[in-house]
């Protein structure tokens, strides 16, 4: 055979940026290695006629770190085009951990990236220590698409001060010292950058604060100088959302001069922030690139929304007295001790009760949510649907309408939650970000938010609503779009063999019809150690994905292939 799989007749939008152009993909020992016209014969082929064929979607923003450990699959990215992940952001991670410290770790991914602590320590073979080790485990791993990793801030700042960094004692200058090591460690055995978080919602489930917050710059510049000493990786960051816009960007900005590495950081429509939100760090990253600074702002192409239900995370009664004396009942018992009147009475009567002021926060914010009536996704809902404004016109409290609607469909009602980017009621100013040159596609953070948030399929979002269902005026070209999954996404962390169809590269592809992709209303499913739960998001229209040349998914469902792997960032350099 000349191939082992050629594509024939597609669409081919090649990642570029370029126009989209009909013809052929030849594919070789997990290469690329002939696009237009293919001639021969291959082992496999796909029909791609009438269907667009792009470069496999590359997501910088995950949270993987654990579960590419214990599962083959991971999904719910790999089920949306995904085909090469980025994880360990935010600062949170397994990797360095000292065995006593293993707690440490477990409980604040808990917190910050809503897994079950049970699902951990039972998923968790904790076959390592230092970040090394670390890497070497996951490079034993088959997997249905490849993983590439960052070092974490809060792992760091553990493994060097124990309990000292959970007290957010000030780090001494060997302590700074060692973290630099450690990051310049991870990045020459592979991992493409180190992250940090200064976002205050980022805490253990019992309202601890994450390590890495209150950090001053000094400890920054340390990560920074383990970067520019490795001569090599990105600088990945959540500012602090409350804070000035302003003042945050600075910091961002202070530090990108201070390495002259890849900055890159979360941007948000947040209400309220002061310094003019999103938009001055718009204009800063402007002035950065005039002034040859490399900055590049993680944007949602929709609002980062929360679920609620009886069957997740979090529901309107979740830190209720009364209703944590039978939160570990089954639902279906739940939902019968619910619909108890006496129970109902007592309940209302209650308020909740939490030592986390982030899970208040949140149930509280309950009352802005809505329910998708159609059975389809809604992620633009109009305000004047919301549980609290149905409620007065029931005119009945929030608490009381939203108790009845849990019980309906035997207690798996879910309520959708627009949070950030949806500040006007509307994705004005998602678009706005979308379309600017310095930034770029991302934060689907798949691999977290078990039972609280099912974005990871932001790829696919991305396509229909911005690429397709967009009004004129709004809609983003369809090359650049693929563009923005693809090769830009890959050249934001360094992952220079992949996002493009062209000769040479990664063989990671996907066959999509286009007009028939559509996203479905999340499930709940209990798949993962110890009987976790977790949301997944199907999507209609893929038709196929290809990783190293094999297909791994076929109109979504798995073919049994297990190509993907473990990416270094060493691997990199030897490829160019």
């Amino acid at each position: 055979m000349d191939y082992d799989l050629v594509i024939r007749n597609g669409h081919i939008v090649d990642g570029s940026g370029k126009p989209a152009f009909t013809g052929d993909v030849g594919v070789r020992d997990g290469k690329i290695v002939a696009v237009g016209t293919v001639e021969g014969r291959a082992a496999s082929e796909i029909d791609a006629g009438g269907k667009l064929v792009t470069p496999g979607f590359v997501d910088i923003h995950t949270h993987f770190d654990g579960q590419a450990t214990w599962e083959s699959r991971m999904a719910p990215s790999s089920n949306h085009g995904v085909t090469t992940v980025l994880m360990g952001n935010c600062g949170v991670g397994f990797a360095p951990c000292r065995p006593h410290q293993r707690d440490m770790l477990v409980k604040l991914m808990e917190g910050v990236e809503d897994i079950p602590e049970v699902v951990m320590v039972d998923g968790l073979p904790w076959n390592w220590e230092t970040f090394p080790d670390y890497l070497n485990a996951l490079e034993e791993r088959k997997l249905d698409i490849d993983v590439a990793t960052q070092v974490p801030h809060s792992a760091v700042r553990i493994f060097v001060m124990g309990e000292r960094a959970a007290r957010h004692e000030p780090p001494t200058k060997d302590d700074l010292a060692q973290m630099r090591a450690l990051v310049k460690e991870a990045i020459e055995a592979g991992a493409f950058g180190v992250t940090t978080s200064r976002n205050m919602m980022h805490r253990t489930r019992a309202g601890e604060l994450a390590p890495s917050l209150y950090s001053e710059f000094d400890e920054l510049c340390a990560l920074m100088d383990g970067l520019v000493e490795a001569k090599a990786g990105v600088f990945q960051m959540i500012p602090a959302p409350a804070n000035d816009a302003e003042e945050e960007f600075a910091l961002l900005r202070g530090l990108a001069e201070h390495g002259k590495r890849p900055v890159s950081f979360t941007l948000l429509d947040v209400p309220g922030q002061p310094g003019a939100g999103w938009r001055s760090m718009l204009r800063g990253l402007e002035k950065a690139r005039q002034d040859g600074l490399q900055m590049r702002g993680q944007v949602a192409p929709r609002p980062v929304g929360m679920f609620y239900g009886l069957d997740l995370s979090l529901n309107p009664f979740s830190s209720h007295p009364s209703y944590k004396a039978i939160a570990g009942l089954p639902l279906a018992d739940r939902v019968a001790k619910m619909r108890d009147p006496e129970f109902r009475a007592q309940l209302l009567s209650e308020i909740a009760e939490d030592s986390n002021p982030v899970t208040l926060t949140l149930i509280n914010a309950f009352r802005a949510s809505n329910e998708w009536e159609d059975g389809r996704p809604n992620y633009e809902p109009e305000r004047a649907n919301s549980m609290e404004a149905r409620a007065q016109a029931a005119g009945q409290s929030v608490e009381e309408f939203a108790y009845d609607r849990l019980l309906e469909d035997e207690g798996r009602r879910m309520f959708y939650l627009p949070a950030a980017n949806y500040t006007e009621g509307n994705l004005s100013a998602v678009r706005e970000m979308l379309g600017h040159p310095d930034t770029v596609m991302a934060l689907a953070d798949g691999g977290a938010h078990y039972g609280l948030i099912c974005d990871s399929s932001f790829p696919t979002y991305y396509l229909q609503r911005w690429a397709r269902d967009a009004a004129e005026s709004e809609r983003i070209d369809l090359p650049r779009a693929v563009a923005e999954l693809t090769s830009k996404t890959a050249a934001t962390v360094g992952l220079n063999d992949r996002g493009l169809i062209a000769p040479g590269m990664k063989a990671d592809l996907n066959v999509i019809d286009f007009d028939a992709l559509q996203l479905r209303v999340p499930e709940i499913v209990y798949d993962l150690p110890a009987g976790g739960k977790r949301m997944l998001q199907k999507v209609d229209g893929i038709v196929a994905t290809i990783v190293n040349g094999k297909i791994t998914y076929r109109n979504g469902e798995p073919t049994g292939e297990l190509p993907g792997r473990l990416v270094r960032r060493t691997a990199m350099e030897l490829a160019a």
